[in-house]
């Protein structure tokens, strides 16, 4: 609780600003700016005009106009100094300030949160340690077998199907010198006219037929 009329007077006078002067930039008569300063709120046509000017004349000192609004009306506000017949003017309400201090810091608290992930998920990935979340079956790709075959010598012509001797047909021609020719899988069936023309390379799991 502070007062309200002392306050907003003193702000004024620190900062050197007559009557006058605040009447011109307000467009608050006088007398009504004197009402706020002495908390002569029966002073005010009513009690809308009493949040309005006092919102106007706090924000204008360079003060938080929704505190003093919040003061006066938790302690001065009169129902009988509402307008007159007909519905009363909707005020727009506003949550209390503690509570949007916590939503803010929630807020900074979830970015500050989502940078840190995004940070560990870059480093994860700049050493090379694939993040829990990759697709298995980018997984699997990775890890499933290749079979190489290198042309040498002479080179020699070549058949390579998928599973055995009647399998898709996955590679059928000359493999020159130097010529390499890649196949993923595991059961492959390989047929040469010259073992001296091809070098075949292969991981453990994989299996051959042919020849």
């Amino acid at each position: 609780m502070f007062e309200i009329g002392y306050s907003l007077r003193a702000a004024r006078e620190r900062q050197g600003i007559g009557l006058p002067e605040a009447e011109l930039a307000t467009k608050i008569r006088a007398k009504y700016i004197r009402a706020l300063e002495e908390e002569d709120f029966e002073a005010l046509p009513a009690d809308t005009y009493a949040r309005g000017f006092l919102r106007a004349y706090a924000d204008y000192l360079g003060l938080d106009g929704e505190i003093y609004v919040e003061e006066y009306a938790s302690r001065f506000h009169n129902a009988e100094w509402d307008d007159g017949p007909g519905p009363a003017p909707r005020s727009r309400q506003r949550r209390p300030r503690r509570e949007r201090a916590i939503e803010r810091r929630a807020v900074v608290l979830a970015l500050a949160g989502i940078a840190a992930a995004t940070a560990l998920f870059f480093v994860a990935w700049q050493y090379g340690n694939a993040p829990a979340n990759v697709p298995a079956l980018e997984q699997q790709h990775r890890q499933r077998p290749v079979l190489v075959l290198h042309g040498v010598g002479r080179g020699t012509f070549v058949v390579v199907r998928r599973g055995s001797r009647t399998g898709h047909l996955l590679f059928s021609g000359r493999l020159t010198p130097g010529r390499v020719e890649t196949f993923s899988g595991r059961r492959f069936y390989v047929s040469y006219r010259r073992q001296a023309g091809i070098r075949i390379t292969r991981p453990a799991g994989v299996t051959l037929l042919g020849g």
